[in-house]
Order: structure tokens, then sequence, then C-alpha cells
């Protein structure tokens, strides 16, 4: 732009160039662009997947855009690897500089890549990943998650399991922040015995020893955090150790979910779980979602692939309602705590810490009216439940 006018001073003039370039900041951008790191190799790769594939099918749903602009979607791996997430994330902010970033799966890779991000003033949409420390102490006004912090699936299934008068609990999680979180929650509201508790690598798959210790402790439960390949290996073996024949295997909705059914099959049947979503949930956005991911990809949704849906249906409503304006972080923030979006999960809403206030179900795994073998919600654990952490959260401005 050049400023050449006889009626104004050069003075002047340097300030009408820089209103001029404030008030070309107010006008809407051209595109959205995501970063969407997630795992899409090794063990946890599936779920990764799921959540890229539910993101995708929210793009197809609004033709390609969010809020009304392009949206174009850079995906990148994870590798389930702390050091190249934290790299991966430096190159989406700083070189191909993305609105919005969402995608990890795991904690431990939150936490390393969380921090550079809200540095950079990048809104964070989790459409899975809710580590404690987000949701207390470590809050940030550029963390949204639309999944659940992650106790409260095991919150759950700790109240289930002492509802239906168990005693003693063998429970189960790998050593990584999630796990923690995962047994912490189970602990909460199960109020029996834990006869056994074990932590093991995130990348073990051979659970004899585990299930040896389980046989011999006496428990009348056995509670899993396993995500992908790790749930899978351990139900297989599970089952055919016998354990099966004397003991009631609970899980998150994650470890219970159609990925894993997938890979097991008739063994998970009788399998409990709790989630916040279900595929039978009886709304309109919901049966439109299950019905055109069956469509589009050929196999029944999980719930990392409803919290990807949700996850790009929150950035549709929020930079709508900014009419663009991806510049304006305060009305960008403010928008995406309104979450004004049909949820297929039906009612949302965020508390103070940018986590969910919902209904969380019980589960069972059954086959269904087609002999498939598939999940069938039984009936609300919690309702409008938030996490145990929101109280130590000081938001900050």
């Amino acid at each position: 732009m050049t400023c050449f006018t006889p009626t104004l001073s050069p003075r002047l003039c340097s300030v009408a160039l820089a209103c001029a370039v404030a008030c070309s900041g107010a006008l809407a951008a051209d595109a959205v662009k995501v970063g969407m790191l997630s795992t899409l190799s090794g063990p946890g790769a599936g779920l990764g997947v799921d959540i890229r594939d539910g993101f995708n099918l929210a793009l197809q749903h609004t033709g390609g855009k969010l809020g009304g602009l392009p949206a174009e979607v850079i995906v990148a791996d994870d590798q389930m690897n702390p050091e190249a997430a934290k790299q991966t994330a430096d190159r989406l902010i700083k070189r191909d500089k993305v609105d919005f970033m969402t995608g990890v799966v795991f904690s431990n890779i939150m936490l390393a890549v969380g921090q550079p991000i809200f540095a950079s003033k990048t809104f964070y949409i989790s459409a899975n990943a809710g580590p404690s420390q987000y949701a207390g102490a470590q809050c940030n006004p550029y963390f949204f998650n639309v999944a659940w912090q992650n106790d409260n699936l095991h919150e759950a299934v700790g109240k289930v399991v002492t509802d239906k008068g168990f005693k003693k609990a063998a429970i189960l999680a790998p050593n990584y922040p999630a796990g923690k979180d995962a047994l912490a929650g189970f602990k909460r509201y199960f109020k029996g015995e834990v006869v056994m508790e074990a932590y093991t690598p995130l990348s073990q798959l051979d659970y004899g020893a585990e299930l040896s210790k389980m046989r011999a402790s006496g428990a009348d439960a056995v509670y899993i955090f396993l995500p992908g390949g790790l749930g899978i290996n351990f139900i297989k073996q599970f089952v055919g150790a016998g354990l099966s024949k004397d003991m009631t295997l609970f899980g998150p909705g994650f470890s219970a979910d159609e990925d894993v059914i997938r890979a097991v099959g008739e063994p998970m049947l009788g399998m409990f779980n709790t989630s916040q979503w279900a595929h039978d949930m009886n709304n309109a956005a919901n049966k439109r979602f299950v019905a055109d991911f069956q469509k589009a990809y050929g196999r029944m949704p999980s719930l990392y692939a409803s919290q990807g849906y949700d996850a790009a249906r929150l950035m549709d409503a929020a930079v709508r309602d900014v009419k663009g304006n991806l510049a304006d972080k305060a009305a960008l923030r403010k928008a995406i705590e309104a979450a004004r979006f049909e949820s297929v999960r039906g009612a949302f809403k965020f508390n103070t810490n940018h986590y969910p206030v919902q209904d969380y179900h019980l589960r069972v795994i059954t086959k269904d009216a087609q002999g498939r073998v598939t999940n069938r919600m039984l009936g609300k654990v919690f309702e409008n439940h938030a996490d145990a952490y929101v109280g130590d959260c000081k938001m900050p401005l």
C-alpha cells in the first residue's frame, strides 16, 4: 500500500497506514488451517485413525469448510513419541502457521506438546487426551477438551462395580499419566477392596505375569484401562486363560469399543464399560454421524471417531461465531467456550476449566439385531458430571 495525498502530513499518513494494517486484521481469514497431530502408527494407531476419520467426516458434512471458510487439515503422525511430537508440533505452528491443533490420543504426548502450543496462542481442541494437569492447576485458556477428563470414565466404572456388589477388584493400566489418572478415578468411586494394582509399560503386549497375579488375588472383578492394541491382546489372553469364568471384566469405553470388538469378537460378549457416547444414542446428529461413518469407512464408529467429529463441529461453530476473524483471540476463545454446536452425545457444555460437564452411561457388549457383536447402552451412571480437578483451576484471562 502506498500513501500519497496532499491533505495528509507525513505523520498523519503514517497513522493512516497503521490504521489500515490494524483494520485489515479484523477481516475474515481466507481459510482455516488445522494441525491434526495424532498416533497413526504402532499399537495405538487405530485410535488416531478413528479421530482423523471422524474429523474428516464432519468436514464432509460442512462441504470442506469450517465456519464457512475453506479448511486445510495438515495430518502428521506423532509416532507415540513425545520428542517426535514436539518437533512436529513446532513445525505445524511455526512453518505451517495453523489456526487450531487437535488429534493427540495419549496424555504423555499432550503434556509434551501443550506448553509450546499454548505459548504460541494457538487453540488446542482435544479430541481425546484429557490429563489431570490441564484440568487443574495447569489449566490454560488455549486448551479445550471435547472428550472427557482422564479420570471420568474410570470413575463411572468404579461406581458401577460397586453398585453391582463386587467386593474385590484387580486393576491394571499402562504406566503413563493417563494410566495413573485412570486408576485414581476408578478407586475414587469403588468402595470395595483393590486386591491387585499393576502398571505396565505402554508398549507391553504380553500379560501372562499379570494374569497369574489376578488368578491368585481372589478378585471377583477385573478393571482394565488398556487402549488400542494393548486391550486387544489382554482380553484375548484373559479369556484364553479361563479367567472370564470366575471374574467379571470391566473397562472404560475406549478399552471395549468398536476397534477392540472388531479384533476380539465374541469373547468380549458380556463385558461392561462406560462412555459419554454410544452409537445407539437417540438424537438426530448422532444418527446421521453413525450412518454416514459406516457408509464412508465401512465400519462402526468408535467413541474416538465421535470425539474427532465433535472437535471439528466445535471449530466450525467457533469460526462461524467470530465471522472468520481468527486474529481476535479473545473473541475466538469466547466462541469456543460457548460451544454452540450440535454434539453427537446430545447437550454439550464446558466447565470453567474447559473440560465437559456431561452424562456418563453404562454399556454392555452384546449382539444386535443383525447379529453383530457391538455395544448397547443400558442406562445413565452420572448426570452432569464434572471432573475432580476443576477447583484447582484458576483460569488465566
